[in-house]
C-alpha cells in the first residue's frame, strides 16, 4: 500500500509533462480607436456618441501544453467613458475569452516571449445600466503577443500587447458602423503550479 504514490507517479508521468497552470493578474490601459458609436439622429446633425480610452484590469488562467503551446481563458474588466457631444458619463465593459498561445522559447527557460490569438465577447454596460439590465453583447477575436519573465520559486511577471475587435454597441443610436478596435498594454503578476 506504501508503494501505491509511487506507482501512480511512474504511471501518469507522461500526462503532466510539459504541463503547468498559471493565475494572472494584469492591469493596465485599454485604448480605444474606430469609437464613434453614431448619433441619436437618423439625418443630419445631432448629439455624437463615442467611447474614450480608459483603463483594465483582467485575471486570465492558463494552462502549458508542452514545451511551446498553450492556452488561456480570461476575464477582463474595461472602465471607459462615454462622451456624447462633450458631455462624459462614466462607462464599463466586460470581456471574457480563450486564447491560444506559441511560445518562442521551451518551457524550461527564464523568459518566454510568445504569441496569441482568440476569440472572446464583449459586454458593453451604458451608464447607470447594469449587466443583466441594458447592456449589450458583442463577440470579436483577438491577436497580439507578449513576454512572461520567471523571477523566483512560483512567482513570474509578464507583459502583453494586445489587439481586440469586435462589434459596436448601439444603444439604440443611429449612423452605428464598422468595427470596434482596442489595443491592451498590461503588466502583470502571476503564480505558477
Amino acid at each position: 500500500m506504501r508503494y501505491l504514490p509511487a506507482i501512480f507517479a511512474i504511471a501518469f508521468s507522461g500526462m503532466a509533462f510539459g504541463q503547468a497552470g498559471e493565475l494572472w493578474f494584469n492591469y493596465g490601459e485599454s485604448l480605444l480607436s474606430n469609437a464613434d458609436l453614431g448619433s441619436n439622429v437618423a439625418f443630419g446633425t445631432g448629439p455624437v456618441y463615442k467611447l474614450d480610452d480608459g483603463y483594465r484590469f483582467s485575471f486570465r488562467f492558463g494552462f502549458n501544453q508542452g514545451d511551446h503551446f498553450g492556452h488561456e481563458i480570461q476575464y477582463a474588466f474595461n472602465h471607459t467613458q462615454l462622451d456624447v457631444s462633450g458631455s462624459k458619463s462614466a462607462m464599463h465593459f466586460h470581456q471574457g475569452g480563450y486564447n491560444f498561445l506559441y511560445y518562442l522559447l521551451s518551457d524550461k527557460s527564464k523568459v518566454r516571449p510568445f504569441g496569441t490569438a482568440g476569440v472572446m465577447f464583449d459586454d458593453f454596460v451604458p451608464p447607470g445600466g447594469a449587466i443583466n439590465y441594458g447592456s449589450q453583447n458583442k463577440f470579436g477575436a483577438n491577436f497580439g503577443g507578449g513576454v512572461k519573465v520567471h523571477v523566483k520559486g512560483m512567482w513570474a511577471l509578464r507583459f502583453d500587447v494586445r489587439e481586440y475587435v469586435s462589434g459596436k454597441p448601439d444603444f439604440g443610436v443611429f449612423n452605428n458602423s464598422g468595427s470596434l478596435w482596442q489595443t491592451e498594454v498590461s503588466g502583470g503578476i502571476g503564480i505558477g503550479f
